[in-house]
């Protein structure tokens, strides 16, 4: 029988796999950059959210922040980007 696979990852481990500093990844985490809980004196990372900390998921701030810049540029750049799309 296989052991039951840990259902966080710690800031060490995850700063191990980003290739950053357990400092940068805690500083993310305090920023709530990166999501997090709290058990004990230590931070567990949920590993369903991994994807998002390795940015092969946008969430739904992300996704407005995107809607956002493409209404702003077409609203300031609509005719010219007709006018490349001619081309």
């Amino acid at each position: 029988m296989q052991p039951k696979a840990n259902k966080y990852v710690t800031i060490p481990e995850l700063a191990k796999m980003l290739r950053l500093s357990r400092i940068a990844v805690f500083k993310k985490v305090k920023k709530g950059e990166i999501k997090a809980i709290r058990v004990g004196k230590t931070y567990g990372i949920p590993r369903e959210s991994l994807d998002a900390v390795f940015g092969k998921v946008l969430g739904e701030d992300e996704k407005r922040e995107i809607d956002r810049a493409v209404k702003k540029v077409v609203s300031e750049y609509g005719e010219t980007l007709k006018l490349l799309g001619k081309d």
